[in-house]
């Protein structure tokens, strides 16, 4: 026995579709239709039929093996194994994130292959992966941002018990799984949300389609729709946490933003199933209300990426003031940054031509993810360079060493510790030829405004500029990528044993530095980072004491000077342990 519901407020007849017949559902109250069916259990296709038309996909269809335009077909969650009972995600503030795609990061690009290499990355030190959406999306390949039933897993990926068994892979070897979720819009191809509810609205607009209805008419029915869609990953499948995408483009004017509803059902959730379950946003709006607890005017989200601390970063070592990147550039930014997370509080940003931001009083470093690269950063460049095609090794060393000893938690893309040579091109697969020419027309637009000649931009619908975004894992044995690897497990292991690197006290950092001379020194605690950005050595006055202790350096010549300073090679990078001093 199945029971199938569909929200449908505007239809004046409702029908099931299983595979051609059709059954009259019953009204129901605010909306919404229904019918039991004896006979229909796991892996029935179906749709919904309204008024007489053609059946539709399930809007919360849970499986759509045959893409965005077959059938939906039911899944019986209960049904699956699970291994991982006594499962506990390590907290946020001890976390290393490492951000992957599950297309791009195996060869094969399934979730079967990607738990292949999860003995890799526990053995790295990561505790968390992030996985880029997984939701349905157009065609076989994608970023998945364009997802259009997010209720179910890519096709291409593998089917909904695949991805369970990957997600119990990943905590046999001590790994938690944060998915991430796109709230703000729904992809244009094979969406039929609006022939259902008002899911959308006029009165806002998004960069990347229409604007969901988060306060208007019917927006309680749509507000569930999205809250169940994150308790159903976080219950079904056993994600640890959410990552949601740009928090900036939802725009609720309701007296209890949609954010905070959702912190509330995510915190009753945890405390139904009895594990730790964390939120993470992406908010371009230095707004500290994203999270601060909801008991003093927050959202109560538990963290939220740091643009600032990766635009500041970015340019010191690479040089960039182009687009955004104009608001930063100068080791004040970033020395900024590592004291406090924004760096625009209320400053005037030339970029935006306003102030931009308002202070983080009281924030603790573990509220901001800390990064030298993400998907966004790597991709929306035109022919999608990471920083290992920007940078020399040592300038990427000095990267690895102030992200994973700063106060933030630390987050890694896919390759970055290895310095992977393939680039992570924007890449699609819209089935629809008109659309796909869109994309194609418009990415080629945009980046020709930059100077770039259009022929150069890799056409996002071409085979070849997803295949060029795989990793080569044959790389790995090779130099510079052994050392690179080496230099992350390192860092990584030594931020695990030094209790204060992820104490995320703000207060506790303390940086020095000379624009003219191009140096920087990071302090925390009795770690120090000295870092030489200028294409000659140069002597560092850090003021240590004697017996001072080099740990680890980029370059060999680097040593302690009798007068208390460092000497450090040209783009190299030392951590020191200060020796206490009155013992």
């Amino acid at each position: 026995m199945t029971l199938f519901r569909v929200w449908a407020p505007r239809a004046k007849r409702a029908e099931l579709d299983i595979r051609g017949k059709r059954q009259s559902m019953t009204a129901g109250k605010d909306g919404w239709w229904f019918v039991e069916v004896s006979s229909a259990g796991a892996n029935t296709e179906y749709g919904f039929a309204l008024d007489g038309g053609g059946p539709l996909a399930d809007p919360r269809s849970p499986w759509q093996p045959w893409g965005i335009s077959g059938a939906s077909v039911t899944v019986d969650h209960g049904a699956f194994s699970w291994t991982d009972r006594h499962w506990q995600a390590a907290p946020l503030s001890a976390a290393i994130i490492y951000e992957l795609h599950i297309g791009t990061f195996t060869a094969e690009g399934t979730f079967q292959a990607a738990i292949q290499k999860l003995d890799y990355l526990a053995h790295l030190g990561i505790t968390h992966i992030e996985l880029m959406p997984v939701a349905q999306y157009s065609g076989n390949s994608g970023w998945g941002y364009d997802g259009t039933y997010i209720y179910a897993p890519h096709h291409a990926y593998g089917d909904p018990e695949q991805l369970k068994q990957f997600i119990n892979a990943c905590h046999r070897q001590g790994l938690a799984v944060i998915l991430d979720v796109v709230y703000n819009h729904l992809g244009p191809a094979g969406n039929h949300l609006a022939d259902f509810g008002p899911y959308f609205t006029d009165r806002y607009a998004t960069p990347w389609g229409a604007a969901v209805n988060f306060d208007g008419p019917g927006s309680a029915e749509v507000r569930r729709f999205f809250c169940d869609n994150a308790l159903m990953w976080l219950r079904d499948y056993h994600f640890d946490g959410l990552r949601l995408d740009a928090v900036h483009a939802i725009i609720d004017t309701s007296a209890v933003h949609f954010l905070e509803q959702l912190v509330c059902e995510v915190t009753a959730l945890e405390a139904q199933i009895g594990r730790h379950l964390v939120l993470i946003a992406e908010s371009d709006l230095n707004d500290p209300r994203i999270v601060r607890p909801r008991e003093i005017g927050g959202y109560g989200i538990q963290a939220q990426w740091s643009d600032d601390f990766h635009h500041a970063l970015h340019c010191v070592l690479t040089g960039e003031r182009d687009g955004y990147y104009a608001d930063f550039g100068s080791l004040a930014d970033l020395a900024k940054a590592l004291r406090q997370g924004f760096v625009y509080d209320g400053r005037y940003s030339a970029f935006r031509r306003r102030p931009h931001g308002r202070p983080p009083h009281g924030i603790s470093g573990h509220s901001f993810l800390g990064y030298l690269q993400n998907h966004d950063q790597i991709g929306n460049r035109a022919i999608g360079e990471r920083s290992s095609h920007l940078l020399n090794v040592g300038r990427l060393k000095i990267g690895a060493a102030l992200v994973l000893t700063a106060p933030f938690v630390p987050m890694l893309f896919q390759g970055e510790e290895w310095g992977a040579t393939a680039p992570f091109l924007y890449f699609t697969n819209h089935e629809d030829p008109d659309l796909g020419r869109s994309v194609t027309e418009g990415r080629r637009r945009e980046f020709a405004a930059f100077g770039w000649d259009p022929a150069d931009v890799p056409d996002p619908q071409a085979q070849e500029t997803f295949q060029r975004s795989k990793l080569d894992w044959s790389e790995l044995d090779e130099e510079p990528h052994f050392d690179l690897l080496e230099w992350h497990r390192w860092l990584i292991d030594f931020r695990r044993q030094v209790a204060f690197l992820s104490d995320g006290c703000l207060e506790g950092v303390e940086v020095n530095f000379d624009e003219t001379a191009k140096w920087g020194v990071v302090k925390r605690g009795a770690v120090v980072v000295a870092c030489n950005l200028n294409s000659i050595a140069q002597n560092i006055s850090a003021q240590f004491p004697p017996a001072s202790e080099i740990l680890l350096a980029s370059d060999d010549p680097v040593r302690i000077t009798p007068d208390g300073g460092i000497q450090l090679p040209a783009d190299s990078v030392a951590i020191v342990r200060r020796a206490e001093v009155g013992r």
